[in-house]
Protein backbone atom coordinates (compact mmCIF):
# COMPACT_ATOMS: atom_id res chain seq x y z
CA UNK A 1 0.00 0.00 0.00
CA UNK A 2 2.94 2.37 0.59
CA UNK A 3 3.07 3.05 -3.17
CA UNK A 4 -0.51 4.43 -3.19
CA UNK A 5 0.42 7.97 -2.18
CA UNK A 6 -3.05 9.55 -2.20
CA UNK A 7 -4.55 6.76 -0.11
CA UNK A 8 -1.69 6.94 2.40
CA UNK A 9 -2.02 10.73 2.69
CA UNK A 10 -5.76 10.39 3.42
CA UNK A 11 -5.05 7.75 6.08
CA UNK A 12 -2.46 10.00 7.76
CA UNK A 13 -4.67 13.10 7.64
CA UNK A 14 -7.57 11.15 9.21
CA UNK A 15 -5.23 9.47 11.75
CA UNK A 16 -6.65 6.08 10.79
CA UNK A 17 -5.27 3.49 13.23
CA UNK A 18 -6.34 0.63 10.95
CA UNK A 19 -3.23 1.29 8.87
CA UNK A 20 -0.75 1.21 11.74
CA UNK A 21 1.88 -1.35 10.76
CA UNK A 22 0.58 -1.54 7.18
CA UNK A 23 2.78 1.41 6.14
CA UNK A 24 4.91 4.05 7.85
CA UNK A 25 5.08 7.81 7.24
CA UNK A 26 8.54 9.36 6.96
CA UNK A 27 8.65 13.15 7.39
CA UNK A 28 11.32 14.72 5.19
CA UNK A 29 11.64 17.94 7.20
CA UNK A 30 12.13 16.37 10.65
CA UNK A 31 13.72 13.05 9.54
CA UNK A 32 11.39 11.06 11.80
CA UNK A 33 8.95 8.32 10.91
CA UNK A 34 5.49 7.79 12.42
CA UNK A 35 2.54 5.46 12.38
CA UNK A 36 -0.46 6.74 10.36
CA UNK A 37 -2.43 7.44 13.55
CA UNK A 38 0.26 9.67 15.10
CA UNK A 39 -1.51 12.34 17.22
CA UNK A 40 0.86 15.09 16.04
CA UNK A 41 -0.27 17.59 13.42
CA UNK A 42 0.07 15.84 10.05
CA UNK A 43 2.87 17.19 7.84
CA UNK A 44 2.22 18.68 4.44
CA UNK A 45 1.74 16.01 1.76
CA UNK A 46 4.84 17.16 -0.10
CA UNK A 47 6.89 16.48 3.06
CA UNK A 48 5.70 12.88 3.41
CA UNK A 49 7.09 9.70 1.95
CA UNK A 50 5.86 6.23 2.72
CA UNK A 51 7.65 2.99 3.53
CA UNK A 52 6.41 -0.59 3.95
CA UNK A 53 8.32 -1.29 7.19
CA UNK A 54 10.01 0.37 10.14
CA UNK A 55 13.26 -1.19 8.96
CA UNK A 56 12.93 0.56 5.59
CA UNK A 57 12.47 3.90 7.37
CA UNK A 58 15.53 3.28 9.52
CA UNK A 59 17.54 2.20 6.49
CA UNK A 60 16.61 5.49 4.78
CA UNK A 61 17.95 7.46 7.75
CA UNK A 62 14.75 8.25 9.67
CA UNK A 63 14.36 7.81 13.43
CA UNK A 64 11.28 6.67 15.35
CA UNK A 65 8.79 9.27 16.57
CA UNK A 66 8.93 9.60 20.35
CA UNK A 67 5.23 10.42 20.54
CA UNK A 68 3.50 7.65 18.56
CA UNK A 69 6.30 5.06 18.88
CA UNK A 70 5.76 3.45 15.45
CA UNK A 71 8.10 0.59 16.33
CA UNK A 72 5.43 -0.73 18.74
CA UNK A 73 2.53 -0.78 16.25
CA UNK A 74 0.87 -4.11 15.41
CA UNK A 75 2.39 -6.04 12.52
CA UNK A 76 0.93 -5.89 9.05
CA UNK A 77 -1.96 -8.35 8.60
CA UNK A 78 -0.70 -8.97 5.07
CA UNK A 79 1.88 -11.47 6.34
CA UNK A 80 -0.86 -13.60 7.95
CA UNK A 81 -2.94 -13.77 4.78
CA UNK A 82 -0.15 -14.43 2.31
CA UNK A 83 1.40 -17.87 2.03
CA UNK A 84 4.25 -17.10 -0.37
CA UNK A 85 7.94 -17.28 0.49
CA UNK A 86 8.28 -13.55 1.31
CA UNK A 87 5.49 -13.77 3.87
CA UNK A 88 7.09 -16.89 5.34
CA UNK A 89 10.42 -15.04 5.52
CA UNK A 90 8.81 -12.16 7.42
CA UNK A 91 7.17 -14.55 9.88
CA UNK A 92 10.52 -16.28 10.47
CA UNK A 93 12.31 -12.98 11.05
CA UNK A 94 9.60 -12.01 13.54
CA UNK A 95 10.29 -15.35 15.22
CA UNK A 96 13.96 -14.42 15.69
CA UNK A 97 15.43 -16.89 13.17
CA UNK A 98 17.97 -14.39 11.77
CA UNK A 99 19.30 -13.67 15.27
CA UNK A 100 19.69 -17.39 16.01
CA UNK A 101 20.69 -18.81 12.62
CA UNK A 102 21.72 -15.82 10.51
CA UNK A 103 20.61 -15.03 6.96
CA UNK A 104 21.97 -18.39 5.68
CA UNK A 105 19.69 -20.17 8.17
CA UNK A 106 16.71 -18.12 6.98
CA UNK A 107 17.53 -18.90 3.34
CA UNK A 108 17.95 -22.60 4.10
CA UNK A 109 14.50 -22.79 5.69
CA UNK A 110 12.94 -21.13 2.65
CA UNK A 111 14.89 -23.18 0.12
CA UNK A 112 16.37 -20.01 -1.37
CA UNK A 113 19.85 -18.56 -1.77
CA UNK A 114 20.84 -15.67 0.47
CA UNK A 115 20.92 -13.42 -2.60
CA UNK A 116 17.31 -14.33 -3.43
CA UNK A 117 16.22 -13.56 0.13
CA UNK A 118 17.91 -10.14 0.04
CA UNK A 119 16.47 -9.27 -3.37
CA UNK A 120 12.89 -10.31 -2.61
CA UNK A 121 12.71 -8.60 0.80
CA UNK A 122 14.26 -5.40 -0.53
CA UNK A 123 11.71 -5.34 -3.34
CA UNK A 124 8.70 -5.75 -1.05
CA UNK A 125 9.74 -4.22 2.27
CA UNK A 126 12.48 -1.81 1.32
CA UNK A 127 14.92 -3.56 3.66
CA UNK A 128 16.84 -6.81 3.71
CA UNK A 129 16.71 -9.51 6.39
CA UNK A 130 19.52 -7.99 8.46
CA UNK A 131 17.83 -4.58 8.53
CA UNK A 132 14.48 -6.15 9.45
CA UNK A 133 16.12 -8.17 12.23
CA UNK A 134 17.97 -5.05 13.43
CA UNK A 135 14.70 -3.13 13.71
CA UNK A 136 13.22 -5.98 15.73
CA UNK A 137 16.30 -6.12 17.98
CA UNK A 138 15.92 -2.40 18.61
CA UNK A 139 12.30 -2.86 19.68
CA UNK A 140 13.22 -5.79 21.95
CA UNK A 141 15.99 -3.69 23.50
CA UNK A 142 13.55 -0.86 24.12
CA UNK A 143 11.15 -3.18 25.93
CA UNK A 144 13.91 -4.49 28.17
CA UNK A 145 15.32 -1.01 28.85
CA UNK A 146 11.94 0.43 29.78
CA UNK A 147 10.40 -2.48 31.68
CA UNK A 148 13.27 -4.16 33.50
CA UNK A 149 16.19 -3.19 35.70
CA UNK A 150 18.66 -5.37 33.77
CA UNK A 151 22.11 -3.85 33.17
CA UNK A 152 22.51 -2.53 29.64
CA UNK A 153 25.23 -5.07 28.89
CA UNK A 154 22.84 -7.93 29.59
CA UNK A 155 20.10 -6.22 27.59
CA UNK A 156 22.41 -5.86 24.58
CA UNK A 157 23.08 -9.58 24.30
CA UNK A 158 19.54 -10.59 25.31
CA UNK A 159 18.20 -8.46 22.44
CA UNK A 160 20.41 -10.25 19.93
CA UNK A 161 23.17 -7.64 19.49
CA UNK A 162 26.69 -8.95 19.00
CA UNK A 163 28.29 -6.20 21.09
CA UNK A 164 27.43 -3.43 23.54
CA UNK A 165 28.74 -0.89 21.04
CA UNK A 166 26.32 -1.99 18.30
CA UNK A 167 23.51 -1.94 20.88
CA UNK A 168 24.31 1.65 21.90
CA UNK A 169 24.74 2.83 18.30
CA UNK A 170 21.46 1.23 17.15
CA UNK A 171 19.42 2.65 20.04
CA UNK A 172 20.77 6.15 19.37
CA UNK A 173 20.15 5.88 15.63
CA UNK A 174 16.64 4.44 15.88
CA UNK A 175 15.27 6.39 18.84
CA UNK A 176 17.58 9.47 18.96
CA UNK A 177 18.10 8.67 22.64
CA UNK A 178 20.74 6.82 24.59
CA UNK A 179 19.69 3.69 26.53
CA UNK A 180 19.96 5.69 29.73
CA UNK A 181 17.66 8.39 28.38
CA UNK A 182 15.16 5.77 27.24
CA UNK A 183 15.03 4.30 30.74
CA UNK A 184 14.67 7.74 32.34
CA UNK A 185 11.70 8.55 30.07
CA UNK A 186 9.87 5.30 30.89
CA UNK A 187 6.43 6.04 32.32
CA UNK A 188 6.40 3.05 34.64
CA UNK A 189 8.99 1.69 37.10
CA UNK A 190 11.86 -0.09 35.37
CA UNK A 191 12.54 -2.80 37.91
CA UNK A 192 10.03 -5.68 38.10
CA UNK A 193 8.84 -6.99 41.43
CA UNK A 194 10.26 -10.42 40.61
CA UNK A 195 13.67 -10.97 38.98
CA UNK A 196 13.30 -12.34 35.47
CA UNK A 197 9.72 -11.08 35.04
CA UNK A 198 9.01 -8.71 32.16
CA UNK A 199 5.74 -6.83 31.86
CA UNK A 200 4.65 -5.30 28.56
CA UNK A 201 1.64 -4.36 26.48
CA UNK A 202 0.76 -6.21 23.29
CA UNK A 203 -1.03 -3.81 20.90
CA UNK A 204 -3.78 -4.83 18.50
CA UNK A 205 -6.13 -3.29 15.99
CA UNK A 206 -9.53 -2.57 17.48
CA UNK A 207 -12.04 -3.99 17.92
CA UNK A 208 -11.10 -7.19 19.71
CA UNK A 209 -13.79 -9.50 21.11
CA UNK A 210 -12.10 -11.49 23.93
CA UNK A 211 -14.92 -13.91 24.78
CA UNK A 212 -14.30 -16.70 22.28
CA UNK A 213 -10.54 -16.01 22.15
CA UNK A 214 -9.77 -16.40 25.85
CA UNK A 215 -12.80 -18.62 26.41
CA UNK A 216 -11.44 -21.16 23.96
CA UNK A 217 -7.98 -21.15 25.56
CA UNK A 218 -9.40 -21.47 29.08
CA UNK A 219 -11.97 -24.17 28.26
CA UNK A 220 -9.40 -26.38 26.52
CA UNK A 221 -6.53 -25.70 28.97
CA UNK A 222 -4.39 -28.75 29.76
CA UNK A 223 -3.85 -29.06 33.54
CA UNK A 224 -0.25 -28.40 34.50
CA UNK A 225 0.51 -26.59 31.23
CA UNK A 226 -2.29 -23.98 31.12
CA UNK A 227 -4.70 -22.35 33.52
CA UNK A 228 -7.09 -19.42 33.91
CA UNK A 229 -6.31 -17.42 37.06
CA UNK A 230 -7.43 -13.99 38.24
CA UNK A 231 -8.65 -12.92 34.81
CA UNK A 232 -5.51 -14.07 33.00
CA UNK A 233 -4.64 -17.00 30.79
CA UNK A 234 -1.37 -18.53 31.98
CA UNK A 235 0.74 -21.21 30.35
CA UNK A 236 4.27 -22.62 30.10
CA UNK A 237 6.46 -22.07 27.05
CA UNK A 238 9.25 -24.16 25.56
CA UNK A 239 11.71 -21.67 24.05
CA UNK A 240 15.01 -21.87 22.11
CA UNK A 241 17.25 -20.95 25.06
CA UNK A 242 15.16 -22.16 27.99
CA UNK A 243 11.55 -22.07 29.10
CA UNK A 244 9.11 -19.50 30.37
CA UNK A 245 5.69 -18.77 31.79
CA UNK A 246 3.36 -16.17 30.32
CA UNK A 247 0.23 -14.54 31.71
CA UNK A 248 -2.05 -12.78 29.21
CA UNK A 249 -4.86 -10.50 30.37
CA UNK A 250 -7.36 -8.80 28.03
CA UNK A 251 -7.63 -5.01 28.44
CA UNK A 252 -9.78 -2.55 26.47
CA UNK A 253 -6.90 -1.23 24.35
CA UNK A 254 -4.14 -3.83 24.72
CA UNK A 255 -3.25 -7.27 26.05
CA UNK A 256 -1.30 -7.14 29.29
CA UNK A 257 1.56 -9.62 29.03
CA UNK A 258 3.71 -10.80 31.93
CA UNK A 259 6.61 -13.03 30.93
CA UNK A 260 8.87 -15.00 33.22
CA UNK A 261 11.89 -16.27 31.26
CA UNK A 262 14.84 -18.40 32.29
CA UNK A 263 16.88 -16.65 29.56
CA UNK A 264 16.05 -13.09 28.40
CA UNK A 265 17.30 -13.92 24.88
CA UNK A 266 13.96 -15.68 24.39
CA UNK A 267 11.96 -12.44 24.68
CA UNK A 268 11.54 -11.82 20.93
CA UNK A 269 10.52 -15.42 20.32
CA UNK A 270 8.08 -15.42 23.25
CA UNK A 271 6.39 -12.20 22.12
CA UNK A 272 6.03 -13.55 18.59
CA UNK A 273 4.40 -16.72 19.90
CA UNK A 274 1.98 -14.79 22.11
CA UNK A 275 0.94 -12.55 19.23
CA UNK A 276 0.24 -15.61 17.06
CA UNK A 277 -1.62 -17.30 19.92
CA UNK A 278 -4.03 -14.35 20.21
CA UNK A 279 -4.08 -13.41 16.50
CA UNK A 280 -3.10 -9.85 17.38
CA UNK A 281 -1.89 -8.84 13.92
CA UNK A 282 -5.29 -9.43 12.31
CA UNK A 283 -7.25 -6.63 10.64
CA UNK A 284 -10.72 -7.04 12.20
CA UNK A 285 -12.29 -4.25 10.13
CA UNK A 286 -11.34 -5.91 6.83
CA UNK A 287 -12.46 -9.31 8.13
CA UNK A 288 -15.79 -8.11 9.48
CA UNK A 289 -16.57 -6.00 6.41
CA UNK A 290 -16.14 -9.07 4.23
CA UNK A 291 -18.28 -11.35 6.41
CA UNK A 292 -20.90 -8.66 7.01
CA UNK A 293 -21.58 -8.62 3.27
CA UNK A 294 -23.39 -11.93 3.75
CA UNK A 295 -26.82 -10.98 5.14
CA UNK A 296 -27.04 -14.21 7.14
CA UNK A 297 -23.70 -13.58 8.88
CA UNK A 298 -24.16 -9.83 9.34
CA UNK A 299 -26.17 -10.08 12.62
CA UNK A 300 -23.47 -12.28 14.17
CA UNK A 301 -20.74 -9.84 13.18
CA UNK A 302 -22.67 -6.80 14.37
CA UNK A 303 -23.40 -8.35 17.76
CA UNK A 304 -19.73 -9.00 18.61
CA UNK A 305 -17.30 -7.52 16.05
CA UNK A 306 -13.60 -8.25 16.23
CA UNK A 307 -13.52 -11.98 16.86
CA UNK A 308 -10.08 -13.54 16.53
CA UNK A 309 -8.94 -17.06 15.66
CA UNK A 310 -7.25 -18.69 18.70
CA UNK A 311 -3.79 -19.85 17.65
CA UNK A 312 -1.06 -21.76 19.43
CA UNK A 313 2.39 -21.14 20.90
CA UNK A 314 3.64 -24.49 19.58
CA UNK A 315 2.31 -25.94 16.29
CA UNK A 316 3.60 -29.45 17.07
CA UNK A 317 1.86 -29.41 20.45
CA UNK A 318 -1.40 -28.36 18.86
CA UNK A 319 -1.18 -31.11 16.22
CA UNK A 320 -0.83 -33.71 18.99
CA UNK A 321 -3.78 -32.22 20.85
CA UNK A 322 -5.88 -32.16 17.67
CA UNK A 323 -5.41 -35.92 17.31
CA UNK A 324 -6.26 -36.46 20.99
CA UNK A 325 -9.43 -34.42 20.44
CA UNK A 326 -10.73 -36.45 17.51
CA UNK A 327 -14.36 -37.49 18.10
CA UNK A 328 -14.26 -36.84 21.87
CA UNK A 329 -15.47 -34.07 24.17
CA UNK A 330 -13.35 -31.12 25.25
CA UNK A 331 -13.06 -32.58 28.75
CA UNK A 332 -11.89 -35.97 27.42
CA UNK A 333 -9.29 -34.32 25.18
CA UNK A 334 -7.93 -32.39 28.16
CA UNK A 335 -7.73 -35.61 30.19
CA UNK A 336 -5.78 -37.44 27.47
CA UNK A 337 -3.39 -34.51 27.06
CA UNK A 338 -2.88 -34.18 30.82
CA UNK A 339 -1.83 -37.85 31.03
CA UNK A 340 0.79 -37.31 28.34
CA UNK A 341 2.06 -34.22 30.15
CA UNK A 342 2.37 -36.02 33.48
CA UNK A 343 4.16 -39.00 31.94
CA UNK A 344 6.42 -37.29 29.40
CA UNK A 345 6.48 -33.53 30.07
CA UNK A 346 9.45 -31.72 31.62
CA UNK A 347 8.69 -30.59 35.21
CA UNK A 348 9.20 -26.90 36.00
CA UNK A 349 8.73 -24.62 38.99
CA UNK A 350 5.99 -22.00 38.98
CA UNK A 351 6.40 -19.40 41.75
CA UNK A 352 2.66 -18.75 41.64
CA UNK A 353 1.76 -22.46 41.65
CA UNK A 354 -0.66 -24.14 39.28
CA UNK A 355 1.68 -24.81 36.35
CA UNK A 356 3.90 -27.85 36.67
CA UNK A 357 5.17 -29.03 33.25
CA UNK A 358 6.19 -28.14 29.74
CA UNK A 359 4.17 -29.93 27.09
CA UNK A 360 6.20 -32.93 25.85
CA UNK A 361 8.09 -32.52 22.59
CA UNK A 362 7.56 -34.87 19.62
CA UNK A 363 10.98 -36.37 20.40
CA UNK A 364 9.83 -37.20 23.94
CA UNK A 365 6.61 -38.77 22.63
CA UNK A 366 8.02 -40.68 19.67
CA UNK A 367 9.13 -43.61 21.82
CA UNK A 368 6.08 -43.95 24.06
CA UNK A 369 4.44 -47.32 24.56
CA UNK A 370 1.09 -47.34 22.68
CA UNK A 371 -0.35 -49.75 25.23
CA UNK A 372 -0.18 -47.00 27.86
CA UNK A 373 -2.57 -44.80 25.87
CA UNK A 374 -6.24 -44.98 26.80
CA UNK A 375 -7.23 -44.49 23.17
CA UNK A 376 -8.75 -46.65 20.46
CA UNK A 377 -6.12 -48.66 18.59
CA UNK A 378 -6.55 -46.65 15.39
CA UNK A 379 -6.03 -43.36 17.25
CA UNK A 380 -2.90 -44.70 18.91
CA UNK A 381 -1.47 -45.47 15.47
CA UNK A 382 -2.40 -41.99 14.26
CA UNK A 383 -0.74 -40.31 17.23
CA UNK A 384 2.45 -42.37 16.99
CA UNK A 385 2.73 -41.78 13.25
CA UNK A 386 2.30 -38.03 13.78
CA UNK A 387 4.90 -37.65 16.54
CA UNK A 388 7.41 -39.81 14.66
CA UNK A 389 6.95 -37.69 11.53
CA UNK A 390 7.42 -34.51 13.57
CA UNK A 391 10.42 -35.86 15.47
CA UNK A 392 12.07 -37.18 12.31
CA UNK A 393 11.60 -33.96 10.34
CA UNK A 394 9.35 -35.50 7.67
CA UNK A 395 6.61 -33.12 8.82
CA UNK A 396 7.41 -29.52 9.79
CA UNK A 397 4.85 -27.16 11.32
CA UNK A 398 5.74 -23.53 11.88
CA UNK A 399 5.70 -19.95 10.55
CA UNK A 400 7.82 -20.99 7.56
CA UNK A 401 5.52 -23.83 6.55
CA UNK A 402 4.10 -24.00 3.05
CA UNK A 403 0.40 -24.35 3.87
CA UNK A 404 -0.68 -26.24 0.74
CA UNK A 405 2.21 -28.70 0.96
CA UNK A 406 1.62 -29.25 4.69
CA UNK A 407 -2.07 -29.96 4.12
CA UNK A 408 -1.11 -32.64 1.62
CA UNK A 409 1.41 -34.18 4.02
CA UNK A 410 -1.14 -34.23 6.86
CA UNK A 411 -3.84 -35.83 4.71
CA UNK A 412 -1.37 -38.55 3.74
CA UNK A 413 -0.98 -39.61 7.39
CA UNK A 414 -3.25 -42.46 8.59
CA UNK A 415 -6.21 -41.22 10.59
CA UNK A 416 -6.03 -37.66 9.23
CA UNK A 417 -9.18 -36.45 7.53
CA UNK A 418 -10.36 -32.99 6.44
CA UNK A 419 -11.43 -31.90 9.97
CA UNK A 420 -8.08 -32.61 11.65
CA UNK A 421 -6.12 -31.17 8.75
CA UNK A 422 -8.13 -27.96 8.59
CA UNK A 423 -8.15 -27.34 12.34
CA UNK A 424 -4.34 -27.66 12.33
CA UNK A 425 -4.17 -25.32 9.32
CA UNK A 426 -6.40 -22.85 11.16
CA UNK A 427 -4.75 -22.80 14.56
CA UNK A 428 -1.23 -24.16 14.10
CA UNK A 429 -0.38 -22.74 10.66
CA UNK A 430 -2.39 -19.53 11.07
CA UNK A 431 -4.25 -19.89 7.76
CA UNK A 432 -7.03 -17.27 7.88
CA UNK A 433 -8.99 -19.10 5.17
CA UNK A 434 -9.06 -22.56 6.78
CA UNK A 435 -12.61 -23.90 6.91
CA UNK A 436 -14.39 -26.75 8.74
CA UNK A 437 -17.62 -27.47 6.82
CA UNK A 438 -17.95 -30.94 8.40
CA UNK A 439 -17.58 -29.74 11.99
CA UNK A 440 -20.72 -30.51 13.99
CA UNK A 441 -20.83 -27.07 15.64
CA UNK A 442 -20.40 -25.29 12.32
CA UNK A 443 -23.13 -27.36 10.66
CA UNK A 444 -25.59 -26.77 13.51
CA UNK A 445 -24.97 -23.04 13.44
CA UNK A 446 -25.27 -22.93 9.64
CA UNK A 447 -28.59 -24.74 9.66
CA UNK A 448 -29.88 -22.44 12.42
CA UNK A 449 -29.03 -19.40 10.32
CA UNK A 450 -30.53 -20.81 7.13
CA UNK A 451 -27.17 -21.56 5.54
CA UNK A 452 -26.63 -24.85 3.67
CA UNK A 453 -26.25 -27.80 6.04
CA UNK A 454 -24.20 -30.23 3.96
CA UNK A 455 -20.40 -29.81 3.81
CA UNK A 456 -20.29 -29.52 0.02
CA UNK A 457 -23.05 -26.89 -0.17
CA UNK A 458 -21.64 -24.95 2.79
CA UNK A 459 -18.19 -24.94 1.22
CA UNK A 460 -19.66 -23.52 -1.98
CA UNK A 461 -21.48 -20.80 -0.05
CA UNK A 462 -18.34 -19.98 1.96
CA UNK A 463 -16.48 -18.96 -1.20
CA UNK A 464 -17.94 -15.47 -0.66
CA UNK A 465 -16.24 -15.28 2.76
CA UNK A 466 -12.70 -15.93 1.48
CA UNK A 467 -9.98 -15.23 2.48
CA UNK A 468 -11.43 -14.99 6.00
CA UNK A 469 -13.32 -18.27 6.39
CA UNK A 470 -11.48 -19.18 9.62
CA UNK A 471 -13.09 -16.09 11.18
CA UNK A 472 -16.48 -17.14 9.86
CA UNK A 473 -15.99 -20.39 11.78
CA UNK A 474 -15.48 -18.38 14.99
CA UNK A 475 -18.72 -16.46 14.43
CA UNK A 476 -20.61 -19.68 13.69
CA UNK A 477 -19.19 -21.45 16.75
CA UNK A 478 -20.17 -18.47 18.90
CA UNK A 479 -23.88 -19.17 18.36
CA UNK A 480 -23.54 -22.14 20.74
CA UNK A 481 -23.54 -21.98 24.54
CA UNK A 482 -20.34 -24.06 24.83
CA UNK A 483 -17.82 -22.75 27.42
CA UNK A 484 -15.30 -22.01 24.66
CA UNK A 485 -17.43 -18.98 23.75
CA UNK A 486 -17.40 -17.30 27.17
CA UNK A 487 -14.81 -15.74 29.42
CA UNK A 488 -14.56 -17.70 32.68
CA UNK A 489 -16.01 -16.00 35.73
Amino acid sequence: MHTQTERCVRAVQSKDARFDGVFFTAVLTTRIYCRPSCPAVPPKPENMEFHPSAAACQRAGFRACKRCRPDTSPGSPEWNVRADAVARAVRLIQDGVVDREGVPGLARRLGWSTRQVERQLLAELGAGPLALARAQRAQTARILVETTGLPFGEIAFASGFSSIRSFNDTVRQVFALTPGELRARAARPAAPHTPGVIGLRLPFRAPLEPSNLFGHLAATAVPGVEEWRDGAYRRTLTLPYGHGIVALTPRPDHIACRLSLTDPRDLTHAISRCRRLLDLDADPVAVDDRLRADPLLAPLVDSAPGRRVPGTVDPAEFAVRAVLGQQVSTAAARTHAARLVTAHGVPIEDPEGGLTHLFPTPEALSGLDPETLALPRSRRATLLTLVQALAGGELVLGPDTDRAETRARLLALPGFGPWTTEVIAMRALGDPDAFLPGDLGVRRAAEGLGLPGTPAALTARSAHWAPWRAYAVQYLWATDSHPINHLPA
